[in-house]
């Protein structure tokens, strides 16, 4: 995984830290303080009557996380897990919850500058409503997704139940 900074319009331009990920032919990005961890895939045990996008729990020395797929969530193609699949543990509200991942790109440092509003439809598939914009990088598009959006209240209690 490699660190990148692409520089902005001017030295006043606030940078955004961005871990990003592949998700069914997209890349996305989260924002590096809500990352706790990045790992490779561990063995996850499945939880009855759980929502359909979470696959179970993993234990993260000691501690239960509650792991969900992202590709189930926003009902895109499911791909499967390969060497190249990570969870990236993240903060979700008052939980810590696992999101499976195609794969861990790079840390990108992008301008504030370059990110646009979220469109209507971003991809065939994601809701504007789990993005919090687009970031343009050398002819590259960033979904930004919205961590908070990722899961509604009610969804959110039930993780937090199941962990």
């Amino acid at each position: 995984m490699k660190d990148v900074s692409i520089s902005g319009n001017g030295p006043t331009d606030e940078l955004l830290q961005m871990v990003v990920f592949q998700l069914g032919g997209e890349e996305f990005g989260v924002e590096i303080m809500k990352v706790q961890e990045i790992i490779r895939m561990p063995e996850i045990t499945q939880i009855p009557q759980s929502p359909e996008f979470v696959e179970g729990v993993i234990n993260l020395r000691g501690r239960i996380i509650v792991v969900i797929n992202l590709d189930k969530r926003f009902n895109l193609a499911s791909k499967e897990v390969d060497a190249h699949s990570r969870i990236i543990v993240v903060e979700i509200g008052e939980n810590v919850v696992g999101m499976i991942v195609d794969s861990v790109n790079e840390v990108l440092r992008i301008p504030r500058s370059s990110v646009d509003p979220a469109p209507e439809l971003v991809t065939s598939n994601i809701s504007r409503e789990y993005i919090t914009g687009v970031g343009k990088i050398d002819g590259r598009l960033l979904i930004l997704l919205d961590l908070a959006k990722v899961m509604d209240k009610k969804e959110a209690q039930e993780i937090a139940n199941l962990a």
